[in-house]
Parts: structure tokens; C-alpha cells; sequence
């Protein structure tokens, strides 16, 4: 049994990740605002934390930490003359510093594992230039790019790896799914004629997580229904 860490473990592809983990046996620590929809008790914890508090409050953890999935994203989709430079701070704050700031938190926990393994997640508009995506790629941009320079740093005692998605069925992605027209459209955007779902994205955030992946550090894991590298004639 391992122990892992999942920030933003309490609702969509988070709690997919903890629920998957905890089924398999593991010891589990979800950080978020809320227990969601969480069952918590036994091998699974739940701490109350924001990441976008200033500072945040964080939890005391003792012992090893075998691996760490951030979770929190947004989805501030806006033409860029309407975007206000405080909008790009948010989602830089959201997606970056507040991963940032974990990280640094549970270094040591991280560090007192054979081999531990960090996973966070980026976007499709990363690698294919999307409309009306500025400023939620451009701070996904920096998590790929912070990922491969931590790879690189802490090697070979702790992984690091990205999971790229495209358009996925939660509670975040809910405006756009909100009629059958409009799930419809983005279904047939995809190559696999369909959006994703949680479960699609935990298991590739797990594999990675897990020891199973042990040969793998510094890649972004693009799970997107072919979107950023398949087009139909």
C-alpha cells in the first residue's frame, strides 16, 4: 500500500483519481475546499484547503509521500481583447503558483519515498492553437514547462508528468455541455466522436502515479480523443 496526495481530490476528474486509488488499496489525502463527493474514512483522508489563498493553510503531513496529483484547473474562455490582465494572474495563480506552493510544501514528504511520482494537468489548446484560449494556455503552457525542468531537477528519486485532456464531462466543463446540441458539437470536434469523461482521465493520471510508469518522467500524456494529433479526412 502507498500513500497519495490529491489536491482537488473531492469532485470531477480529482475525485475520479482518489476514488481509483483508494479502490486499488492505497492510502489516500485529498486536499480541497469541500468534501464533495467524497466517502471519507478508513485509508481515505480529507483536509480542508484552498489554493487560492493568500497564503494557503496547509496540512501537517508526516511520513512518505508516494505521489501527488494537482487537480485544480479553470476555464476562462474569452476572446483576448476582452481578457483583463487580471483574469491571466488568476489562472496563472490557480494552475502554477498554487501548484507551485504544494509542491514545496511536501518536497520533504515526497523525497522520503523510494520513488514518488507528481502528476498535474494541462490542456490540449497547450499544443494546438485554440480560439478564445489565451489565458487558460498560456498558464497550462507554464505547467508543461515547470513539469520537464522539475523532471530534469529530481531525477531519478521523484517523477513528474503531465496529462494533457481535451474537452471533459465535469462539473467545470458544465456550461459548455449544457444542451444535447452542445455536447453534440464538441463530441463530433474529436476524432473519437466524443467528449471525455473523469474516468478516462484518472486512469492515465493513475497509471502514471503509480509504479507502473516508473520508466516514464518529464512527459505530458496527451488522453484528448485524438484532438491534438488525428485528422479525419
Amino acid at each position: 500500500m502507498k500513500k497519495y496526495m490529491v489536491v482537488g481530490g473531492s469532485t470531477g476528474i480529482g475525485l475520479e483519481i482518489t476514488k481509483m486509488l483508494a479502490e486499488k488499496g492505497h492510502s489516500v489525502v485529498v486536499l480541497s475546499r469541500s468534501v464533495g463527493g467524497l466517502a471519507v474514512g478508513g485509508r481515505l483522508a480529507h483536509e480542508p484547503f484552498d489554493a487560492m489563498a493568500a497564503p494557503p493553510s496547509f496540512p501537517k503531513l508526516d511520513g512518505p509521500l508516494d505521489g501527488l496529483a494537482y487537480c485544480p484547473g479553470s476555464i476562462n474562455l474569452k476572446p483576448f481583447h476582452r481578457l483583463k490582465p487580471e483574469e491571466f494572474e488568476q489562472d496563472f495563480a490557480l494552475n502554477v503558483t498554487g501548484w507551485v506552493r504544494v509542491l514545496q510544501q511536501y518536497l520533504p514528504n515526497l523525497k522520503k519515498s523510494p520513488q514518488a511520482s507528481v502528476v498535474a494537468f494541462s490542456t490540449v489548446a497547450v499544443a494546438q492553437g485554440m480560439t478564445f484560449h489565451a489565458s487558460v494556455a498560456a498558464s497550462k503552457g507554464a505547467v508543461e514547462s515547470l513539469a520537464r525542468s522539475l523532471a530534469a531537477e529530481w531525477a531519478p528519486g521523484i517523477r513528474v508528468n503531465v496529462v494533457a485532456p481535451s474537452l471533459t464531462d465535469t462539473p467545470l466543463a458544465e456550461k459548455l455541455l449544457n444542451t444535447d446540441a452542445k455536447r453534440q458539437n464538441s463530441a463530433e470536434r474529436h476524432p473519437l466522436k466524443r467528449v471525455g469523461t473523469p474516468r478516462d482521465l484518472a486512469e492515465a493520471a493513475v497509471f502514471l502515479l503509480e509504479p507502473t510508469s516508473s520508466w516514464m518522467t518529464g512527459q505530458v500524456l496527451h488522453v484528448d480523443g485524438g484532438m491534438s494529433s488525428v485528422r479525419a479526412l
